[in-house]
């Protein structure tokens, strides 16, 4: 029997990969946390990736990739600093976090961009739907059991020729967060990866590596990759 369009579209799109435990904790601890954030942002910088030569480069190099590819998804957008910059680019992004509160401070602050309340997990993304996937320091609290699985989906989510961007914090074992930003009290864990192991995670879920930049620790933050990497055309 004929197979209808139904079906041949539930094949198409990425289901949900398995939702962590603590999610609702870690939401609501970036709710507590998301206006002292912004205030940070905005009397320091903090985020600001035009005061970072490096960061800024990154973030230009994969706007140029993705120009004509298709459209760009900012996963763990925060208050939309990014996203609100590679909008300036001419980029078609929108930005999706897991916190509510995070995402009515963006909604507010780049009112030209289009911003929804959603978990990198519970995402459902069409195969071959985005020219670029953005996770800038917004997957560090994904277990080390479902990175992998959220990063694969990524890949399928992307058009051949479409770049994934991500960056996260480098080290040795896992830290448990109690506050944060002013001592916010949070409940969150900081998953860290050495680079050579995120740079084998974004490589197993089918991408290619095309850049990586290893940023050592300073006086405001530890250390830090940047991973770039293509879906093969």
């Amino acid at each position: 029997m004929p197979e209808d369009r139904e079906d041949r579209e539930d094949r198409r799109v990425e289901r949900p990969v398995d939702r962590p435990a603590d999610l609702d904790v870690v939401r609501e601890s970036y709710d507590r946390v998301a206006d002292a954030y912004v205030r940070l942002v905005d009397t320091t910088g903090m985020g600001d990736i035009r005061r970072h030569p490096w960061l800024r480069a990154a973030v230009d190099a994969f706007a140029a990739s993705v120009e004509g590819v298709g459209p760009v998804l900012d996963v763990g957008c925060g208050p939309g600093t990014v996203t609100g910059y590679l909008a300036e680019r001419g980029v078609d992004v929108s930005g999706v976090d897991l916190s509510p509160r995070m995402v009515e401070n963006a909604r507010r602050r780049y009112p030209e961009c289009r911003f929804e309340v959603a978990s990198a997990t519970e995402l459902e993304l069409g195969e071959a739907s985005l020219g670029g996937v953005l996770g800038w320091w917004s997957l560090f609290n994904l277990p080390r059991e479902v990175l992998p699985q959220v990063l694969a989906r990524f890949a399928r989510a992307l058009r051949p020729g479409g770049f994934l961007l991500t960056g996260t914090h480098v080290g040795d074992g896992d830290l448990r967060r109690t506050e944060a930003y002013g001592g916010v009290p949070v409940e969150w864990t900081t998953y860290r990866w050495r680079p050579e192991q995120m740079v084998a995670l974004v490589e197993g879920a089918g991408l290619r590596t095309v850049a990586e930049l290893r940023l050592p620790a300073d006086e405001h933050s530890g250390a830090g990759v940047v991973v770039m990497a293509e879906r093969p055309r």
